[in-house]
């Protein structure tokens, strides 16, 4: 007898919440190759501190920096088709921001061990970023049956 992973259903919360998180990555993951969004764009390198496009203005970012955003965004958007996958990616995605806060803060900005490569405004963002997500895991799971509302 086969079995299926379709269920019938709403998206929960969390779902939902995995699946905006994950939009909003990619889409920030396309505006880093957009010109006039990202200023310096002529200065926009593959990776390393050079890189000296900045997303609004604010945020350095580079090749790989924007191709890690597209990448994440997407991951968020698959795992939200189930409430087991969309919990581990705001949880674990959250650790994951708070190991690259760290990492920008003690490594120096202009040093060849900046390849991502991240600012001071990257710093705390990546610190709001893993608090919140580990924050919505945590809050939308409370009631939450472990296994419960699969995919649509």
């Amino acid at each position: 007898m086969a079995t299926t992973n379709r269920t019938t259903g709403a998206k929960t919360n969390l779902q939902k919440a995995a699946q905006a998180v994950g939009a909003v990555f990619l889409l920030v993951g396309v505006l880093g190759f957009i010109p006039g969004i990202t200023t310096n764009y002529d200065a926009l390198s593959f990776a390393g501190h050079g890189s000296e496009a900045l997303l609004l203005g604010i945020f350095q970012v580079s090749i790989l920096h924007n191709i890690v955003h597209l990448l994440f965004g997407v991951a968020g958007i698959l795992m939200a088709r189930t409430n087991d996958q969309a919990r581990n990616y705001l949880l674990y995605g959250g650790v994951v921001y708070l190991v690259l806060w760290l990492y920008g803060l003690l490594v120096g900005h202009d040093t060849p061990a900046n390849f991502v490569p991240v600012n001071n405004a990257d710093n705390w963002l990546h610190l709001v970023l893993g608090l919140g997500m580990i924050a919505l895991a945590i809050a939308l799971s409370r009631g939450t049956p472990r296994g419960a509302a699969t995919r649509r």
